[in-house]
């Protein structure tokens, strides 16, 4: 079986976050202990145990890690919108009724998860409240911890809930694989 790939927001968004906030001797740190070399803007795909990595390192190495991965997760989201998402569906979505907009937006979301769920499995469990989830995700592989971990995730679908479908959205992580859970699980509300 070939290793799986995420798309570089991973560790680019949080390698930016770092540089904006001062930070460049921990973003240097966090790639030398990941053993990850700083991916180019050009980069492809990137080996998810490398994104895994660097964000476990940050979680080590910094009691900031949430804020700093909260703060990634909603660049990753403005980058999606700028970049991946045509304006057209933007206007239309937010054009919709959220319970329109949500199941639209979530498939598309679903369609494109290969890009940050690699070897995972991204579904959609409910629709009222929208439950989302990620089976195996590799970015807590192998973290273990008492309280969900996937910030980065839950800041993701913050944004892009946030501006496409219900402005007051609130996301919460109510289950993660880091904490044994067979899935990081994540409640929408509009």
């Amino acid at each position: 079986m070939q290793a799986g790939r995420i798309g570089p927001n991973a560790i680019l968004q949080l390698v930016d976050v770092l540089e904006r906030r001062g930070e460049g001797d921990l973003c240097r740190a966090v790639l030398a202990e990941a053993g990850v070399a700083r991916p180019s803007r050009e980069s492809g795909m990137l080996p998810e145990a490398d994104c895994a990595a660097v964000h476990q390192a940050l979680r080590r190495l910094t009691p900031e890690a949430e804020g700093v991965l909260a703060e990634a997760g909603l660049a990753t989201g403005d980058y999606i919108l700028e970049h991946r998402i045509p304006r057209a569906a933007q206007a239309v979505l937010r054009l919709l009724p959220g319970a329109l907009a949500a199941p639209v937006l979530t498939r598309a979301i679903a369609k494109h998860s290969w890009t940050f769920v690699g070897t995972g499995t991204f579904g959609m469990e409910a629709s009222r409240p929208l439950m989302l989830s990620v089976a195996r995700n590799p970015l807590v592989v192998g973290w273990r911890a008492d309280t969900p971990q996937c910030i980065w995730h839950v800041s993701v679908f913050r944004r892009l809930y946030g501006q496409l479908v219900w402005p007051g959205v609130e996301v919460r992580e109510v289950a993660c694989c880091a904490c044994g859970d067979p899935a990081c699980r994540f409640e929408v509300s509009g």
